[in-house]
């Protein structure tokens, strides 16, 4: 009659842990600099960190994901890549107009012969290929396999200005000339080596 109104065991042990919790916060606010009020900032600077690396690195993934291949199965010329990128642009789909350049930009050295046609090749491996031979471009190459890299792996949403200077990328590589490199060793002729006799 008397033990009517304890407490039940569920209750008594949720007691237990607040209690515990807070035991747990008066040490904490007791070695803190500030007391309370300085536990609360750390709390609040720690969340913050938190949010911010959230942000900056999106959701963590489970599995570690290797690059993915720049190509789907079906090949397609630089050309049907471009028109897939215009009519993206046209519905402000920024995200796809992005990838679909970049596969013409790719596409397009490939049928140039200034990269060799090779599937599973990444955005990276390619904008690193073609700096060898479009030296000037290099910076602009590897910027733009970012911007893939971002909206297709990283989860990033792709604006206009990231198109823009992936188009202007594209027709500017058109028109440039390519720097080939001669591998075979340059030998002195029989003519100067009797000169130089």
């Amino acid at each position: 009659m008397y033990h009517e109104n304890d407490p039940s065991l569920f209750e008594r042990a949720l007691n237990r842990f607040w209690g515990w919790v807070d035991d747990l916060f008066s040490a904490a606010s007791g070695a803190t600099p500030g007391g309370a009020l300085g536990l609360v900032v750390i709390v609040l600077a720690v969340l913050l960190l938190a949010a911010a690396l959230w942000w900056r690195l999106g959701t963590p993934h489970r599995t570690a994901t290797s690059a993915p291949a720049l190509f789907d199965d079906r090949p397609r010329s630089a050309a049907e890549h471009r028109a897939a990128s215009e009519a993206h642009a046209a519905r402000a789909h920024w995200s796809q107009a992005v990838q679909e350049r970049m596969r013409a930009v790719v596409r397009a050295l490939e049928e140039r012969a200034l990269l060799d046609p090779r599937p599973g090749r990444t955005a990276d491996e390619a904008a690193a290929e073609a700096g060898r031979t479009l030296p000037s471009h290099t910076d602009r190459l590897r910027a733009a396999a970012r911007a893939f890299d971002d909206v297709t792996y990283g989860g990033r949403t792709a604006d206009e200005p990231a198109y823009l200077r992936l188009a202007e990328l594209d027709r500017d590589l058109e028109h440039t000339k390519p720097v080939l490199t001669s591998t075979a060793p340059t030998t002195p002729s029989n003519s100067s080596r009797g000169a130089a006799e």
